[in-house]
């Protein structure tokens, strides 16, 4: 017994929240968002009242409906009855759940007067539209609560009133639960889908995100055996210097001693902060050990020679006067043509492919254009990233980049890394 009170108990206190507390509290129907189909599909200016349609139809419907008592009608009842119609239609657009009280309260009173069931008053086609509305823009269980008051607010003016309870109250309770439930429905349904396209776009979000940081794993990874190998040579060279001459000065040998610790050291430390993106799988990133040496653009006829045997022909077209350039932008290069080949082979099948190098003043220009592919790319899981990476390195070193589709149908990827004057490996 208990249970079962407590269940009347919330069920009570959900209708005194939903329907009494604060019934009458401003809260405006807002306009459509701007990413409405109507609103994306009206043309220029128009956008910003295609907006407002919603609140448009209301008023619209309330003018047609006074109009229509006005013919119908003598002039009180057609004032009694246009005011009882159009005041809670009209407040619907400020004060949702107060609008619902003034249109319950206006079809008792004209059901009581009128000695009917308040169904088949003039006001309750008005009434249900009031229900419906107010049912979009609140939770699904303001609908039951509103539909059961309703429910027993009219019996029990429809018994005071002495008509009692015949079909047409009985068809009016069950029409108006049929079309609450239907709008509830709807908008549980639009919900869901947007509740769906917001998740959607927060996963997409973190794995753009997930894929940021694994690029920049892989570049610090890379990168920490780059400046690890110079490290190591700087090391080298201070501890081999002083037996190159003969009788060096004291000072000379301590200088070079101590440009060894410095390297040491700092090679210790960079190993001890950047090793940590290494896997403990060495064969995670690849064939190649980590230690392995970092390809550059002398590396790249083997990787045209590779995917031209993966069935993308490709040519390679380099201008300028080739010069030594820091390693990481080298790096940086190999990577995002073989990045730009990779999306070739999987988005663009049966075409073709050009890489152009072109070593220009103050820095090293990229561009990698495929052609329109002849037949539908097969789907490729986990794809779609590439971009994310390339911006990556080229952001890194300072560059610009752009990825757009050709008019001839296929797709290019331009980028250039800039390099300072004398800026060449070491």
């Amino acid at each position: 017994m208990r249970s079962e009170m407590r269940v009347v108990q919330g069920a009570l206190d959900s209708i005194r929240a939903d329907l009494f507390t604060d019934a009458f509290d401003l809260r405006p129907m807002a306009p459509l968002p701007a990413g409405h189909p109507l609103v994306r599909r009206a043309p220029g200016r128009a956008a910003r009242y295609v907006r407002w349609l919603p609140h448009a139809g209301v008023t619209a419907f309330v003018v047609l409906a006074v109009l229509a008592m006005v013919g119908n009608e003598s002039f009180p009842a057609a004032v009694v009855i246009g005011s009882f119609v159009a005041v809670p239609l009209l407040t619907t657009l400020f004060r949702p759940i107060g609008a619902w009280w003034l249109s319950l309260g206006a079809m008792l009173v004209s059901a009581g007067l009128l000695g009917s069931s308040p169904w088949v008053t003039p006001v309750a086609p008005s009434h249900l539209l009031v229900m419906c509305l107010v049912t979009v823009r609140t939770r699904p269980r303001v609908a039951a609560e509103m539909w059961l008051l309703t429910t027993v607010f009219g019996g029990f003016v429809s018994a005071v009133s002495g008509y009692g309870y015949r079909d047409d109250m009985f068809q009016g309770t069950v029409m108006s639960a049929v079309v609450l439930f239907v709008v509830a429905a709807l908008r549980g349904l639009r919900d869901s889908k947007r509740q769906v396209a917001v998740q959607a776009a927060v996963t997409e979000a973190e794995r753009s995100r997930r894929t940021v940081l694994e690029e920049r794993t892989t570049i610090a990874r890379e990168l920490h055996d780059v400046v690890a190998h110079h490290m190591s040579v700087v090391a080298i060279q201070a501890e081999a210097a002083p037996y190159r001459v003969q009788d060096p000065p004291p000072e000379l040998a301590a200088a070079f001693a101590t440009i060894r610790e410095n390297a040491v050291a700092a090679l210790t430390e960079l190993r001890r902060v950047l090793g940590v993106v290494r896997s403990e799988d060495p064969g995670a990133f690849g064939a190649a050990p980590p230690e392995a040496p970092q390809p550059t653009l002398a590396d790249l006829d083997g990787l045209l020679a590779n995917v031209r045997e993966a069935g993308l022909p490709v040519e390679r077209v380099t201008t300028g006067q080739a010069r030594p350039l820091p390693q990481g932008v080298e790096l940086s290069a190999y990577r995002i043509v073989q990045e730009a080949l990779s999306n070739a082979l999987r988005h663009a099948p049966g075409s073709t492919a050009r890489v152009e190098v072109s070593h220009v003043l103050g820095g090293l220009g990229l561009r990698v254009v495929n052609g329109r592919p002849d037949r539908l790319a097969k789907p490729s899981p986990g794809a779609g990233h590439g971009l994310l990476g390339m911006r990556e390195r080229v952001t890194m070193l300072g560059g610009e980049m752009t990825a757009e589709a050709t008019p001839e149908g296929g797709y290019e990827i331009a980028a250039f890394l800039p390099v300072a004057s004398g800026g060449a490996a070491a």
